[in-house]
C-alpha cells in the first residue's frame, strides 16, 4: 500500500511507453518532506519523462505514481495546483516587463490578492531585480532570467518542486546561487525533484537516482553512491601513449575499470598498495611510460562512467 500521507512523491513499477520504445521502465523511487532527488542520467534515459509524468504532463503506461497524495493519472488537475515546475525550456514571455511576468504567473496560479504584493517583493528580492521591474524580461543575463523563472514557478507556494534541466546553459556563479535557493526552499520543506548532466550539481543533492536505458541502477547518497560503484579503490594514472595505455589495462585481470579521463586514466583496481606496481609493471613492459599513478578520491563522474560502462556491456 503507498502511504501517501507522509511521502509528497511516490512512485511504483511507472512505465511510459511510446509504441514499442520504452522510455521509462518500471521504476520505483520516493522523495520526501525536504528532501533534494536529484535523477542523474544521459541524455534519453528517461529522466524528463519521468519528470513530466510525476508533474501530471504525461499519463504513464502503466503503474502508480502520487504526487501531494493526487495519482497523478486519475487526478492530474490536483497534482498540478499543489506542484512547482520549470524546466530547461521554462519560457517567460520575453516581451514583457519583469512585473508582468510575475503578475502572469501570479494570476496563473491564483495567487490571492491579499499576498500578492508581499510575493511580488519575495521574487524580485530573490532574482536580485529590486529596481528592475519595468525592464523587458528578454533583455536579462540568463542567470538573472533563471531566477526569475524560478520565482514565477513558486509564487503559489508549492510543497513540491520539479526542476528538469533548469540551470543548462548558466554560468557556474549563477548556478551556485540557483542552488543556495534550492536548499534554502528544502530547509524550509519544499520537496524539491530536479534532473542535472552538471556533475558537481549531483553533489548538492541529499539523494541521487541514476537512470541508464528508462531504468534505477543506483540510488543513494553521493557518499554512499560512490562507495557501492567503485568496488575497490581509484587509481589516476599519468602516462604517455594513452591509447594503448587504456587498451592494455583493459586486458589486466587487476583492472576491474578503466576509463580515460581527460589526459589520465582512472582504473578501479581491488587494493591500490598491490595494484599499483602490478599495473606500473604490465605498462612498463609494453614501453609504456608512467609519469605519475597513485589513488585518488572517486567522483560522481567516475561512479557515472563506471556503471553505465558496465550497464552497457551487459545488454548489448
Amino acid at each position: 500500500m503507498m502511504d501517501h500521507d507522509t511521502i509528497p512523491v511516490l512512485a511504483h513499477d511507472l512505465v511510459k511507453r511510446f509504441g514499442d520504445f520504452v522510455a521509462v521502465d518500471h521504476i520505483n523511487l520516493e522523495a520526501r518532506t525536504g528532501e533534494v532527488v536529484g535523477f542523474l542520467g544521459p541524455n534519453g534515459s528517461g529522466k524528463s519523462t519521468t519528470i513530466r509524468m510525476l508533474c501530471g504532463l504525461l499519463r504513464p503506461s502503466a503503474g502508480q505514481a502520487l504526487v501531494a497524495g493526487f495519482d497523478v493519472a486519475r487526478e492530474p488537475e490536483q497534482v498540478r495546483r499543489r506542484i512547482g515546475y520549470m524546466s530547461q525550456k521554462f519560457s517567460l514571455y520575453n516581451d514583457l516587463q519583469v512585473i508582468e511576468n510575475i503578475r502572469f504567473f501570479a494570476g496563473m496560479y491564483d495567487v490571492p490578492a491579499s499576498v500578492l504584493h508581499e510575493r511580488t517583493e519575495w521574487v524580485l528580492d530573490m532574482a536580485g531585480l529590486a529596481g528592475r521591474e519595468s525592464t523587458i524580461t528578454g533583455t536579462l543575463p540568463g542567470g538573472w532570467k533563471q531566477r526569475l523563472a524560478l520565482g514565477c514557478a513558486v509564487l503559489h507556494r508549492p510543497s513540491i518542486l520539479f526542476l528538469d534541466e533548469p540551470t543548462s546553459g548558466v554560468d557556474p556563479i549563477s548556478r551556485r546561487r540557483f542552488w543556495e535557493l534550492i536548499h534554502a526552499m528544502a530547509a524550509e520543506g519544499v520537496t524539491v525533484l530536479v534532473t542535472t548532466h552538471y556533475m558537481d550539481e549531483a553533489e548538492y543533492c541529499n539523494r541521487l537516482v541514476l537512470i541508464f536505458q528508462g531504468r534505477i541502477v543506483a540510488s543513494g547518497s553521493p557518499t554512499e553512491l560512490k562507495q557501492q560503484a567503485m568496488a575497490g579503490e581509484l587509481l589516476l594514472i599519468e602516462c604517455d601513449q594513452l591509447g594503448p595505455a587504456l587498451d592494455l589495462l583493459q586486458q589486466v585481470p587487476e583492472a576491474r575499470h578503466v576509463a580515460l579521463f581527460g589526459k589520465a586514466l582512472h582504473v578501479v583496481v581491488p587494493d591500490a598498495q598491490t595494484g599499483i606496481p602490478r599495473l606500473r609493471t604490465a605498462l612498463s613492459a609494453h614501453g609504456i611510460a608512467v609519469s605519475r599513478i597513485e589513488p585518488i578520491r572517486a567522483s560522481l563522474e567516475d561512479v557515472f562512467v563506471s556503471l553505465t560502462a558496465q550497464l552497457s556491456g551487459q545488454r548489448t
